[in-house]
């Protein structure tokens, strides 16, 4: 039996394939499940591994009344915290995704509670926050 995450947060993103693309080249993100939908065209369903957890994406489906595209300027109130073993790899990772359109919000730094911390902004407006050892 696949033991699933206590908690994994569930991103609608579209194009879903576009995101899962970034999230494996900048994350190192891994498939765990793929569902396509069955217009062929969108992902309803994705499940990455990221990390050692979990984090879903699917596009949206506005036709089933379920989920809706952000509108224009639309922040995104939820963001994804990820724990890393080395400040070295905080640094890396925002590097890598500033390379493939994500934008820094904040850092990298040393921060005042013993982190090397830095908030990115992937480009379908989801934020990340990593944290990893001081450095």
């Amino acid at each position: 039996m696949n033991k699933r995450p206590p908690v994994a947060p569930y991103l609608t993103v579209t194009p879903a394939a576009a995101a899962i693309a970034f999230y494996t080249q900048v994350f190192g993100a891994t498939q765990k499940a793929f569902m396509p939908s069955l217009d062929g065209m969108r992902i309803m369903h994705c499940e990455l591994s990221i990390n050692g957890g979990s984090v879903m994406v699917a596009d949206a489906f506005p036709e089933f009344g379920k989920a809706r595209t952000p509108l224009p300027g639309e922040p995104v109130t939820m963001s994804v915290s990820l724990e890393f073993a080395s400040g070295q790899e905080v640094d890396a990772i925002v590097e890598r995704a500033a390379k493939f359109g994500a934008t820094t919000e904040m850092g990298p730094m040393n921060s005042f509670w013993g982190t090397r911390f830095a908030v990115l902004r992937d480009p379908f407006g989801h934020r990340w926050m990593l944290n990893g050892p001081a450095v």
